[in-house]
């Protein structure tokens, strides 16, 4: 068994360095898990890939908390019943990691599940992005962050677009985005922002442009 799971594992990291992904918009997990169908009421138990517990992770670190913290850990990383109060419940993984697969899965950029036999939590240890480079989008949690304040704050442009591009419409968009990041540092999504919409950004070159 130890040799199977060596080599599953292995196997696993020669795949990503060989595939050579490099993107903040996706991450990997491992290894599968075992579900309880709760759908045909006999509790049959199927095996599911490991982005299933990845996406209910995820889902459920932002039901209690925001979008911006990390989807794991004990406190929103941890498994159990996916999906709501009728969805499946997550019994196991198909294998037990090591604490040194574990880191040699997290190097990878592979994000562990881990099984605590003294405890019975099958959590999500790790929360990496595909991304190569050593920055802060190699986080799941920043990457979300990102995609929520250009979301949010593209539907604030959206509603100046085509105004008059004057100090005027400027000083509007700001007096709408302020407010906004406001809420996101006090609920720890960042620690600071600066937000600047003046001549040095929109030149008069640009205006000229209908930029």
């Amino acid at each position: 068994e130890a040799a199977e799971q060596a080599a599953s594992i292995q196997t696993l990291v020669t795949t990503l360095e060989n595939r050579s992904i490099d993107t903040s918009y996706a991450c990997t997990y491992f290894p599968n898990v075992f579900l309880t169908d709760t759908l045909n009421g006999n509790g049959t138990v199927l095996r599911a890939p490991p982005s299933v517990a990845g996406i209910g992770a995820i889902a459920q670190s932002e039901r209690v908390s925001q979008p911006w913290f990390a989807p794991a850990g004990f406190n929103r990383g941890g498994l159990g019943r996916l999906g709501g109060s009728q969805g499946p419940v997550v019994q196991g993984t198909v294998m037990h990691l090591t604490k040194n697969e574990r880191d040699t899965l997290y190097q990878a950029h592979a994000n562990p599940i881990a099984r605590f036999p003294s405890t019975g939590d099958v959590v999500v240890f790790g929360q990496r992005t595909l991304q190569q480079s050593a920055s802060a989008l190699d986080r799941i949690n920043v990457r979300r962050l990102m995609i929520y304040l250009k979301k949010h704050i593209g539907n604030i442009a959206d509603t100046i677009l085509f105004d008059q591009n004057v100090e005027a419409t400027w000083n509007r968009f700001k007096g709408l985005v302020e407010p906004f990041l406001s809420n996101v540092k006090t609920r720890f999504g960042i620690t600071d922002y600066r937000l600047i919409l003046d001549e040095s950004t929109t030149t008069p070159d640009l205006v000229d442009q209908n930029i």
